[in-house]
């Protein structure tokens, strides 16, 4: 997708793109309606070419990358620090501040879709580690109760634990979050 106020440059950088073996899906002429845009033709990358990016532009670029990231090049002419990161939080994979020109522009869409693959692979790995250690947490509070409750030790909690998950063909924290269902049911008491 291309997004550029200037027609007769985006249709050179359009070409340029085609020459390289890439399709251009769309073409608009604003970041106004990037979300939708985004949203129905599922552009691989997103090419934005915009002289200094105000906050509703950020914002446009924010929600895609939250809702549906993708590799976002912008080139602008604003080159301060401060439009530099806010573009950046806002999901930016390059951010050129010296002018868009064609035969500049694939290399840059390979860095930033290079640079983005290996974002997503960080924001996944700390992600599943998030949920890690989340499962890691309901597991040790299930011990805990049946520990207290049961004058179990760590082993015999555990091992309860894990019978019963397989008896049920569960995940073990599935189990655990079933435990502690039971416990918040009948009270801190235990049953």
């Amino acid at each position: 997708m291309l997004i550029d106020q200037d027609r007769g440059r985006a249709a050179i950088v359009e070409q340029s793109l085609q020459d390289a073996g890439h399709e251009v899906v769309a073409r608009l002429a604003s970041v106004e309606r990037l979300v939708q845009e985004v949203e129905v033709h599922q552009p691989d990358v997103v090419i934005i070419d915009i002289e200094s990016p105000d906050r509703d532009a950020l914002e446009n670029m924010s929600v895609v990358s939250r809702d549906n990231p993708r590799p976002i090049v912008l080139f602008s002419e604003e080159d301060s620090e401060e439009s530099i990161a806010r573009a950046i939080k806002a999901g930016v994979s390059a951010y050129v501040s010296d002018g868009m020109r064609a035969e500049r522009v694939r290399p840059i869409v390979d860095v930033a879709v290079a640079r983005f693959r290996e974002f997503q692979a960080l924001r996944n790995e700390l992600d599943e580690t998030r949920t890690q250690l989340e499962d890691r947490k309901l597991i040790e509070k299930a011990k805990g109760l049946l520990m207290k409750h049961r004058d179990f030790d760590e082993t015999q909690a555990y091992h309860a634990m894990r019978k019963m998950a397989m008896d049920r063909n569960q995940r073990l924290v599935e189990t655990a979050r079933n435990v502690i269902a039971v416990f918040d049911l009948v009270g801190d008491d235990g049953i």
